[in-house]
């Protein structure tokens, strides 16, 4: 970010609507060159013109359209972010819980007396007044934010889906007062039906909806703070005098020698000045064999030191740091999204006052242009505003959310938010990182070739015995290898390790090396024979490692990361879905493309470095959207910049915070499945949004007494009663609720 621009944590918004509210303030302010609010980050992004203009001048320009804005402090100890979204999540959790508690028997009290199960005792006056106390604590409790954004949408001159649910609810709740009044003193000249079971309902499931959203947003944040985790508290750092101590990561400077030992992660990046090891970088570059490192050579911080002891001068910290790009990577992807918008408030925008519109000319048509009356034509416009209730079209999206994201889970599917869901459905492109996604992401012994007297598992549990002791992942597939062939071998003694090369160890009687082809022929073991085993395990992608015995050479094993079961499968139903499938790897080539055959993808971006995937993306992003399938920390900026991010479960928290969509499994196969889920759900949203506003549109103007000339209709019809508007409204909302149920029985 450069000094010419701030980023607000913003608050209190409700929808789309709300995110272009504050972008309209903050864009009005003297000083402001632009503004970009993202609804999903909740987060502004100011970029200030040379004239300037001081943070808290913007922190007034939020706060005076109705919006809140964190105080974001250094301490790194503390996420004031985080705790404003930890107390959000809580407040609507308890808003929630206490509409149920009140709707559920409210709910259940009005459908049985309007059914006839509770007997003529259910019609008397004070069950009114029992429905009425129900229902106020959702009304003013529950449904207190909607009343809040209401009134922010209307002080500024907007609509949204706030001022739907307050409208509906409210007319629902306020007519029923009188209606319970008047049948309390005997009248029924405002009917004899009370609406206070529909303002509850309508509330309380809206308010479940946003609870879910409002969580799905808090952990938007918490992959920022995983990336940043993987740095270590401390560094060891080594004194002109050679004394050694430990220091906090932010007290480390450039040219400061530190010492990494064995099993510690490398605090910043920088150059190997004294010792060797194997070290992890999985973790950035998504290669599993680790790499050997010596004097001269650079290191990364974060990444993990897995055998010797190493001391590195740091050559880059703080922002610097590859680390901190990554980080910076993924917060740019992030905040650079398109705020979500929902099309239930896109058309509540012009929804709301037009049913006002029509609610208000009803009332003047019928009690001044027809003179039926006030109580009638008040009857009318309670009928439009009743049957106009946006109850169908609040369900509309959360419901099939919910059962959508249930099937999900129940398949090991975690959809992040629903923008993720509607964006997986128009997919083009898939790519497909190699280590962990396609392939197990471990090395594993896949071949045993025996040369001369010996037999393969002879010469596989002398190598496993002089490999025993090893922490070299090719030395560990080894040992691995032998024990699930059931192999039992002798202790090895004298084990001597060639950093990059090889180990000798004396195994009984034996002499072992186990290496590369230099390793032995340099012990001047003649190596010719093993020539054409090794080059054909090579053309393979299979890494060879050379045995001797008794300097003699024995055997050749290969190595290598296997693909997972049902890859090939997975793969095969994305192309036949119409989609292209691209693997995308920092892998060599020969690998890559060895990997691609095996599992039937035609197309390889090979040798790419960790902070070129998300370019690749992009690059593939012009052809049309695109999903990027990853595990590890290095595919975290990749699956930020993808329209859909989708996590395999076997790789780190980073990547799965990153991700929309985490496939807990770490399966390929839920790949197809996750769109084929995402597909479904959009699909069934759009159905209930069109079977809700049919509902409104067709039966608004019956309301509103169109057919009321119509003299060959039943009278139910031409006179369209309140009650009747809420029975319709109500089967609205049932069908809605059912057609998300279908979502549980649906085949993907």
């Amino acid at each position: 970010m450069s000094d010419q621009e701030l980023t607000l944590p913003v608050t209190g918004m409700t929808c789309a609507n709300c995110a272009a509210t504050v972008e309209r303030a903050l864009r009005k302010t003297e000083g402001v060159a632009e503004a970009s609010v993202n609804y999903a980050t909740e987060r502004a992004t100011v970029r200030l013109t040379s004239s300037g203009v001081d943070r808290a001048t913007l922190v007034q320009a939020v706060e005076r359209v109705g919006y809140g804005v964190v105080e974001e402090t250094d301490d790194e100890g503390g996420d004031p972010v985080a705790a404003a979204r930890e107390a959000e999540i809580a407040r609507q959790r308890r808003a929630f819980l206490v509409g149920a508690v009140f709707t559920v028997p409210l709910f259940a009290l009005s459908m049985a007396r309007d059914f006839g199960l509770l007997g003529m005792w259910a019609h008397d006056a004070w069950m009114n007044v029992v429905l009425w106390g129900l229902a106020t604590p959702v009304q003013f409790y529950t449904g207190r934010d909607y009343y809040r954004g209401a009134a922010k949408a209307l002080a500024n001159r907007t609509a949204n889906m706030d001022v739907l649910v307050a409208l509906g609810s409210s007319v629902a709740y306020g007519w029923s007062i009188p209606v319970t009044f008047a049948l309390a003193s005997g009248s029924t000249a405002l009917g004899e039906h009370v609406y206070f079971e529909t303002a509850a309902v309508i509330l309380t499931l809206i308010k479940l909806g946003k609870l879910l959203e409002v969580r799905a947003k808090g952990r938007a944040g918490a992959a920022l703070r995983a990336l940043l985790d993987l740095r270590p508290p401390e560094a060891r750092r080594i004194a002109d005098d050679g004394t050694e101590a430990d220091v906090p990561l932010s007290a480390v400077e450039v040219g400061d020698l530190l010492r990494v030992r064995p099993g510690e992660t490398v605090p910043t990046d920088g150059e190997v000045v004294r010792g060797r090891s194997a070290v992890d970088e999985s973790m950035l570059t998504g290669e599993s064999v680790p790499v050997e490192k010596g004097p001269g050579d650079p290191v990364t911080g974060a990444t993990l030191n897995r055998s010797g002891a190493l001391v590195v001068r740091a050559t880059r910290v703080g922002r610097d740091t590859a680390l901190a790009r990554i980080v910076e990577l993924v917060r740019e992807a992030q905040e650079s999204k398109a705020p979500i918008q929902a099309l239930a408030d896109r058309v509540a925008a012009v929804f709301v006052p037009v049913v006002l519109v029509i609610a208000a000319l009803t009332f003047a048509v019928w009690w001044i242009g027809v003179g039926a009356g006030f109580a009638d034509a008040l009857v009318r416009m309670v009928a439009v505003l009743v049957i106009a209730c946006p109850c169908a079209l609040g369900l509309a999206t959360p419901t099939a959310l919910m059962v959508g994201t249930g099937r999900g889970a129940e398949m090991g599917i975690l959809f992040r938010d629903a923008a993720a869901l509607e964006r997986a459905r128009a997919l083009s492109t898939v790519v497909l990182d190699k280590t962990g996604t396609v392939t197990r992401g471990e090395p594993s012994l896949v071949a045993v070739d025996a040369l001369g007297a010996w037999t393969e598992p002879e010469l596989l549990a002398l190598a496993a015995a002089a490999e025993a002791g090893s922490e070299h992942p090719l030395g560990e597939a080894v040992v691995r290898g032998a024990r699930d062939r059931g192999l039992d071998w002798t202790e090895a003694s004298e084990a001597v390790a060639a950093t990059g090369r090889g180990i000798r160890a004396r195994v009984g009687e034996r002499d072992v090396r186990v290496g590369s082809r230099r390793f032995l022929a340099e012990a001047g073991v003649p190596v010719e024979t093993g020539t054409p085993l090794a080059e054909a395990h090579e053309a393979q992608a299979r890494t060879a490692l050379w045995v001797s015995i008794d300097d003699r050479l024995a055997g050749v094993l290969a190595v290598a990361d296997t693909v997972k079961d049902g890859a090939q499968a997975a793969i095969r139903r994305l192309t036949d879905d119409g989609l292209r499938v691209v693997l995308l790897t920092g892998d060599n080539r020969r690998t890559a493309e060895a990997v691609a055959r095996q599992v039937g993808i035609a197309e390889v971006r090979a040798e790419v470095l960790p902070d070129e995937k998300a370019a690749v993306v992009r690059e593939l992003q012009a052809d049309g959207p695109v999903a990027m399938v990853g595990d590890g920390v290095n595919d975290a900026p990749a699956l930020a910049t993808a329209d859909v991010g989708i996590a395999m479960g076997t790789g780190t928290d980073v990547a799965l915070e990153t991700a929309d969509v985490a496939l807990m499994g770490g399966d390929l196969a839920g790949v197809p499945k996750a769109l084929a889920l995402s597909t479904a759900t959009v699909r069934t949203i759009r159905e209930n949004l069109v079977w809700a506003f049919g509902y409104n549109v067709v039966l608004i103007p019956v309301a509103a007494g169109v057919l009321y000339p119509l003299e060959q209709l039943p009278m139910m019809l031409r006179q369209l009663h309140p009650i009747l508007a809420a029975l319709a409204m109500a089967f609205s909302s049932v069908s809605v609720v059912a057609n998300s149920l279908r979502l549980k029985r649906m085949r993907l």
